[in-house]
This record gives C-alpha cells, sequence and structure tokens, in this order.
C-alpha cells in the first residue's frame, strides 16, 4: 500500500467531484475455478485499491458525500480461515493503513443502504464488471441486472475517470517497476527460445519472471508464431526457424499496475530479408507516432499516422499503392493493421476500462461514432493530458481469411495489391509495443528500453 495520506487525499478530492448522496465501492470476492475452495489468483477491484489500497476478497466501502463519513464493510478472519489461511493483519489495521477509522460487519451494509434509500438519497455505483457484484447490486438497491449498467451513476464514473487518469508520481514510479519486470520476461523469451521447443514452454518462464517479480502477469500471455492473431493465448505450436514469434506480455505489481510491451523476434538467429522490410515498417510507425506524444494532441491523429505511416511503407514493398490519405479515410488499411495504435494504462492493463471505453478513451466533444474496421478499435481517440500513461502498439498483420474476403469481395481494389499480397499469405504478424507516460512537454519512455531494433534483437538471438 501507499502511505495512508495518498488514501486520504485522493478520497477528498473524489468528495469535491460528485455534489451529494452516497459513493458505493464494490470490492472484488474469490472467483472459484471449479469449487468454491479452488479459487483463481484474487484480484482485488482497481477502483477499489485506488482508494482504499486494501487487496481482500468480501469488502465494500461508502464515501457520504454530505456527511464526510467514511465507512469500510467488512469481516475479520474466522478462526477456520486462520486455521486454512494463517494469521494475517487484521481488517483493522489494513483500514487504519488506508485511512478509514471506522469498520462494520459487511452484513450490514444492506440495512446501511435500505436507510438511505428510504431517505431517498442517491447512491451512486459503478458499473460492476463481475456476476456477484451485478447481483449484489440487485439485492441491495433492487436494480435489475439487465440495467445494472445503465442506472451506474455516470457524474461516479466521470469522477473517477478524471482522478484515476492523471498519474502521480508514486504511481509512476510503480508502473516503471512493472514495465521493468515486463523487460525481463521479453529478454528472457529472446534468448531462450529456438527451434523445437514449444511455445508453452517459453510462455512459463515468461510467467516465471512476473511471479518472481513479486507479483503476476498482467493478462494472459500472447506468445505465438501465429502473431497474425491479434490476441493469441494458444501456446500449443512448435518453434521452427524461419517463423516470427510475436510475445505480447505485461507484469502486475502486487499493488495491481501493470506494463505491456511487445516484441517480435525470429526463431532464428536472423530476420530475412522480408521480415526486416516489415519490421522496420512497423518500427518507423512505432517510433514517429511516439515522437508525436504530448499534451493537447489528439491520441486519435497519433493513431492516423501511425497508419498512414504503415501504408507508405506497404506501398514501397507494393502491397499498397494509390493516396494514402484516401486509403485510411476509407479503412484499406485495415487489411493489415485492424486494431488500435493504443490504450491507457495503470491499475488496469486497458486502465479504467470497465468504467466504460467512450468515457476513458473519448470525451463529450470527441465522441467515438464509427463502426469502421480498425477505427472502431482505437480503444483511446481523446486529447492527452500531462500524467496520461498509454501504450504506443502498431502492427502489421497477414490474416489469410481476412485476404480471402476482401480479395473474393473485390474490395478496395484501387488501394491493395491483392496478387503481390497473395505471397504474404503465410508471414504472420508483427507488432512493436511501448509504454510512455505524458509529460509538460512531450512523453517519456517508461521502464529500461528494451532492444527493438534489429541489429539489438538479432545481437540477443544470436
Amino acid at each position: 500500500m501507499f502511505s495512508k495520506e495518498t488514501y486520504i487525499n485522493r478520497r477528498n478530492e473524489l468528495k469535491n467531484k460528485v455534489q451529494s448522496g452516497i459513493l458505493l465501492f464494490l470490492g472484488n470476492d474469490d472467483s472459484p475455478m471449479n469449487y468454491a475452495d479452488n479459487a483463481y489468483s484474487f484480484r482485488q477491484d482497481s477502483t477499489f485499491l485506488y482508494y482504499f489500497g486494501i487487496s481482500m476478497p468480501k469488502l465494500a466501502a461508502v464515501v457520504d458525500l454530505d456527511s464526510g463519513e467514511e465507512i469500510l464493510f467488512g469481516d475479520e478472519m474466522t478462526l477456520d480461515e486462520i486455521v486454512w489461511m494463517g494469521r494475517q493483519e487484521t481488517l483493522k489495521e489494513k483500514s487504519m493503513k488506508a485511512g478509514m477509522e471506522q469498520v462494520l460487519p459487511l452484513e450490514s451494509l444492506h440495512t446501511f443502504l435500505q436507510k438511505i434509500r428510504h431517505q431517498k438519497r442517491s447512491i451512486h455505483y459503478l458499473p460492476p464488471y463481475r456476476p456477484e457484484n451485478v447481483l449484489r447490486v440487485l439485492h441491495m438497491l433492487g436494480i435489475e441486472p439487465a440495467s445494472c449498467k445503465e442506472n451506474a451513476s455516470l457524474d461516479f464514473i466521470k469522477a473517477v475517470i478524471s482522478q484515476r487518469s492523471i498519474k502521480s508520481s508514486e504511481e509512476i514510479n510503480e508502473i516503471e517497476k512493472a514495465v521493468n519486470i515486463t523487460r525481463e520476461m521479453h529478454l528472457t523469451a529472446m534468448k531462450v527460445a529456438a527451434a523445437g521447443m514449444s511455445e508453452n514452454a517459453i510462455a512459463a518462464a515468461i510467467h516465471a519472471k512476473a511471479l518472481d517479480g513479486g507479483g503476476n502477469i498482467a493478462y494472459p500471455i500472447i506468445l505465438t508464431v501465429h502473431g497474425e492473431i491479434l490476441h493469441n493465448h494458444h501456446h500449443e505450436n512448435i518453434l521452427k526457424d524461419g517463423q516470427l514469434v510475436l510475445n505480447d506480455s505485461g507484469a502486475e505489481t502486487a499493488m495491481g499496475y501493470a506494463g505491456d510491451l511487445t516484441r517480435t523476434f525470429p526463431v532464428s538467429t536472423r530476420f530475412t530479408e522480408a521480415q526486416k522490410e516489415v519490421y522496420n515498417i512497423v518500427l518507423n510507425a512505432l517510433e514517429s507516432s511516439a515522437a508525436l506524444l504530448k499534451p493537447g494532441m489528439r491520441y486519435l491523429d497519433v493513431h492516423l499516422h501511425a497508419c498512414k505511416t504503415l501504408v507508405n511503407g506497404l506501398k514501397e514493398l507494393g502491397l499498397m499503392k494509390g493516396d494514402t490519405n484516401e486509403a485510411v479515410a476509407a479503412g484499406a488499411h485495415a487489411m493489415f493493421f485492424q486494431c488500435g495504435t493504443g490504450h491507457m494504462m495503470g491499475l488496469d492493463v486497458h486502465d479504467m476500462e470497465d468504467l466504460g471505453e467512450e468515457y476513458v478513451g473519448y470525451t463529450d466533444s470527441l465522441r467515438k461514432n464509427t463502426n469502421q474496421f480498425g477505427l472502431k478499435s482505437l480503444r483511446l481517440g481523446r486529447e492527452l493530458q500531462t500524467g496520461f500513461v498509454l501504450t504506443v502498439e502498431p502492427g502489421i498483420y497477414f490474416i489469410p481469411e481476412l485476404i480471402d474476403r476482401w480479395k473474393a469481395e473485390g474490395r478496395f481494389t484501387e488501394f491493395i495489391n491483392y496478387t503481390k499480397l497473395g505471397q504474404y499469405r503465410n508471414f504472420g504478424g508483427i507488432r512493436i509495443e511501448d509504454n510512455y507516460v505524458i509529460t509538460k512537454s512531450g512523453a517519456q519512455l517508461l521502464g529500461k528500453p528494451l532492444a527493438k531494433t534489429i541489429q539489438e534483437i538479432e545481437e540477443l538471438r544470436s
């Protein structure tokens, strides 16, 4: 946990952003894998962590905006729990570290909220993403699951996003810790991978580094020779010379902050000439896009720049043709780049996505109102601010099914050279990703630099 003053100050700032009523915070419970006592690793709700810092199941909290009262709801360990889990820090001790003096049994929360409802006072809650919390909202507030999300408090959502979006210096330090552990995960993959190995073996080595860093992985590891599958969690393939390995993996610290890096490297010790050509197009898109990062810059424009840079490079290879601006406006580039260039990052690898992408990555003046393939997957479009932490991750992906579909439909023949594209059908995919914090004058790379030029990667591979 950070100091108790950090959590007190965060809650005090929040109180000034929402006018009146009760703020309800629902922590997460254990999630059983196959029976109650065999649970997945516990992960506390990120907003609960942000304002209270306590990582244990079966907690809730309320902040009374009118009286200023703050109450933590939860139970001390039973004797049975102590027998099985061992004596741990008491809930009261943890609450004091969060600057919370009042602790009540969890079962009293329902009665407390019924009293507030009887007084016809507003109860603000955030959209729950776990089924058990959807049911808690039904039980305590009488809101049906089908309307649970739409009845969440927009004022509460926007207040949390405005606060969590700007990372403090202590948060940035923690994120850098996550990024540096992530760097070690990637160095391990590039050093141990060899023809004849299974993807599972490399993924296991990566996961071990995350655990050794004191936390865990921030999201399921993407480690694959089929990099054209954007979120490929299948690890059964055997590496062969001539293939590319795409590694998109990140560490999460014990405090819940994430790193998120991607590197693509050859199974052999050297890239082929064709691989070098495509790789350098992606690298150029990453570096030139990162150079644009600064306060006031719309990330939508960074994304469009990345798309145009990729198109220009693909035109040099003969894979695309025509006017670059027209090709991107039409969405023809999405044959090769189907996703967004980046997203916010912090306590979640896609920071605050549970609160709504339309509020995290966009604003009232810049709404996401497109269904265009590729552009609709851009999670961040808004103007950047000092203190934002985000990823930049352009890529080029050759998806056989997409090639076949668009070619059969005759789509974008004025921009795509399908004859040449057929030669790359089994190429795979390349993505390169780094993490940045927006500073007063530009942006700063987070963590120690990780090899990303062809020369640097080939030196590691050899």
